[in-house]
């Protein structure tokens, strides 16, 4: 067994992560002030002065709009082969969303789904 494309891949990976670690130093803005230097949270206002903590919330229901997204990545290749799978691949699925179902039946009851 010849490991040369499995090196290809990891070579390939590496240099990969290496330019997106190095790309940004070169395109990153050199003279920063101080607004573009503060950190803000995804919907708050980065001028607006911090009165109150940042609802957790968003940052559940945004995992959660992820957990969908990789829920469908693993669905589709399934529905293209179902028929091949038979019950075992039947069986593998439903445990699987059973899965993902107990994640969102968990952030329902914690009330991670009202917007107040």
């Amino acid at each position: 067994m010849t490991y040369a494309p499995i090196l290809m891949v990891f070579a390939f990976a590496a240099v990969v992560a290496g330019a997106l670690l190095f790309i940004p130093s070169l395109l990153a803005p050199r003279r920063l002030t101080p607004v573009k230097a503060a950190p803000f949270e995804c919907g708050k206002d980065p001028i607006e002065v911090a009165e109150g903590r940042f609802a957790i919330k968003f940052s559940t229901v945004a995992i959660f709009f992820i957990i969908i997204d990789i829920e469908l990545m693993f669905i589709w290749p399934w529905a293209m082969l179902y028929r091949r799978l038979g019950w075992f691949g039947f069986t593998e699925m439903v445990v699987f969303l059973s899965i993902l179902m107990l994640g969102f039946l968990y952030i329902w009851r914690k009330g991670g789904l009202e917007w107040e």
